[in-house]
């Protein structure tokens, strides 16, 4: 029976480390202008040996440095006179630029309670106000702002404000009922507010649908819905009763302007004066009888939407004109009518106070033609220039500093030394990458997008010797000024396909040559991917249907059957 005992054993194996100087290089080299700035400021308040240069002002460390050496040289002048008996004038002090601040105007400016006038001679740089981004209108703010609006009692308040809550970004609920009923019942029990009382979950749901109907009152119509046909309803009930209410007021309007004229006309007297009477007044009738026919129209045309849209929803989103006025048993002009309106209408109410925040952009390099070439220039604007602290490394070498102090003060060295290097790598790698973009790119920075060529990371990479993610993390959220717009890197990498005579056509150009033809098809015959292939291989630019599909459906653009319009 064997027996278990301890024995040691020896293993080789490799493993790939990486070391918190190389994690913080790759780091480096993934941020874009503006986030490098903010890394930088962060690391020169966390680390003190680090100093940002500014060529305008002397640094203090400079200043104590020259008024070290003049007192230095001006006791060696005092040693080498000792015989002359003559009493030296006592040195004068350097100025104290504490006692240079003028704390009169400090507290003027800060600490004075009431308005003061600026004097006429100061110009004040500071930007306008125009030039700040307020902070958007969200849909809950406008929704919320418009609740307050109310007068409500608290459970409802507090119920619409629950349903509010639980709208998508596109305005719609997508909470079932039930669900928003038994939540809104635990938190007014747990919460045990006196304000809310509710008898029991039951009331909870009918309070529910109550606030889910007030919503769907306020602005912008259609928010609240449960889909998108509830959703087209709403807004189509809303323009229905302020078109009836505007029709109302302009009725009452046409009858007075009416019995206006036909009491002016009865004060008249002569013959040339009752035939120009009835000349406007048919030229008046005729108008009339115009706007209301056209008033008329409107309303059908919205009765015939909210008809189509409750029922037949399905034909509608086929685009089949013949078939929804069949189904529906109306005329096709009347069904297109309808159409048309729904086509005002807005499937996404929602987005209109949930649209995506604005970016700022600032180009890390800059595409500059010098003469006939291409050069790369490094947008460092506003970056700090670092410099290593000369007060700390005096500190080093200093016999009266602890040797705790200068441990700390050597690792606060080597990091800020690691730090400058990564910065100093990172800005050759995007210049050596950005180097073969333009040399590569020439025609596209000529000419425009249809000169673009295809190009792969993979074959940037092999020409400046690195891995394939350093240049992936070199162009990653980065983007160069060029002649034609502050484009992203990444955009001028691309696929190709085999176009005419063996040469390469990018993907970005593919697809917008697809986009091109599909938008100038006939809408009744609209081409098939087959089609589509075919004209593109006309022009020389090999690619199958599944390829011409893939690139439609990337672009979000429909089918060919959802494209055709039937207008009967």
């Amino acid at each position: 029976m064997a027996m278990l005992q301890p024995r040691l054993s020896l293993k080789v194996s490799q493993r790939q480390v990486l070391t918190p100087g190389l994690m913080q290089m790759v780091s480096v080299l993934a941020l874009n202008k503006l986030e490098l700035k903010e890394m930088i400021d962060a690391e020169m308040v966390e680390n003190p040996v680090l100093e940002e240069i500014d060529e305008s002002v002397p640094m203090l460390d400079e200043v104590a440095g020259r008024l070290e050496r003049q007192e230095r040289m001006e006791r060696l002048e005092l040693l080498d006179r000792p015989g002359e008996g003559v009493v030296a004038e006592p040195v004068a002090a350097p100025k104290d630029s504490f006692e240079e601040v003028d704390f009169g105007s400090y507290f003027q400016d800060y600490l004075d309670p009431g308005y003061r006038t600026q004097p006429e001679y100061e110009d004040s740089e500071k930007p306008s106000f125009e030039h700040f981004l307020s902070q958007p209108t969200s849909l809950s703010d406008h929704l919320a702002w418009q609740l307050g609006s109310l007068t409500l009692n608290a459970a409802l308040f507090a119920a619409a404000e629950y349903v509010i809550g639980n709208l998508n970004e596109d305005g719609y609920l997508a909470t079932e009922e039930e669900e928003l009923a038994a939540a809104l019942w635990a938190v007014f029990t747990d919460s045990g507010r006196m304000e809310v009382s509710l008898a029991d979950p039951a009331a909870a749901l009918d309070l529910i649908r109550h606030a889910i109907d007030l919503v769907q009152h306020l602005d912008p119509a259609g928010v609240g819905a449960r889909d998108l046909r509830e959703c087209l309803l709403i807004q189509i009930a809303a323009q229905q009763r302020e078109f009836t209410q505007l029709y109302a007021k302009k009725s009452v309007a046409l009858e007075l302007d009416s019995d206006l004229d036909s009491d002016f006309d009865s004060d008249q007297d002569g013959v040339e004066i009752e035939a120009e009477a009835e000349a406007d007044e048919d030229m008046h009738r005729s108008f009339r009888a115009e706007a209301e026919e056209k008033i008329d129209d409107r309303r059908r045309s919205m009765e015939l939407a909210a008809l189509i849209v409750k029922n037949h929803l399905p034909l509608l989103q086929k685009r089949d004109v013949k078939d929804l006025a069949r189904a529906a048993q109306i005329l096709p002009a009347e069904a297109h009518a309808g159409v048309e309106f729904i086509r005002t209408l807005d499937p996404r109410p929602g987005r209109l106070y949930n649209r995506e925040q604005t970016r700022l952009i600032e180009p890390d390099v800059v595409f500059v033609k010098r003469g006939a070439e291409w050069e790369v220039a490094m947008n460092e604007e506003d970056l700090p220039s670092l410099r290593l602290s000369s007060r700390y490394r005096r500190m080093l070498v200093a016999d009266n500093t602890d040797k705790e102090v200068k441990d700390y003060v050597k690792e606060r060295f080597r990091s800020a030394m690691q730090l400058m290097r990564n910065i100093a790598q990172r800005k050759s790698t995007i210049l050596r990458t950005c180097e073969v973009i333009v040399r590569r790119q020439r025609d596209f920075l000529d000419h425009g997008v249809e000169s673009l060529r295809p190009m792969m990371i993979k074959e940037v990479a092999e020409e400046i010797g690195v891995h394939p993610s350093t240049v992936s993390r070199a162009v990653a959220n980065k983007y160069a000024h060029t002649p034609q717009g502050v484009l992203e890197l990444r955009f001028f990498f691309s696929e190709g396909s085999n176009g005419p005579e063996g040469a390469d056509t990018p993907l970005l150009v593919l697809k917008r040559k697809v986009r091109k033809l599909i938008e100038d098809e006939d809408a009744r015959r609209p081409l098939t991917d087959d089609q589509l292939a075919a004209l593109l291989q006309a022009q020389g630019i090999q690619l199958t249907r599944r390829t011409v599909a893939k690139y439609r459906e990337d672009m979000g653009i429909p089918s060919t059957h959802q494209r055709r319009r039937r207008d009967g």
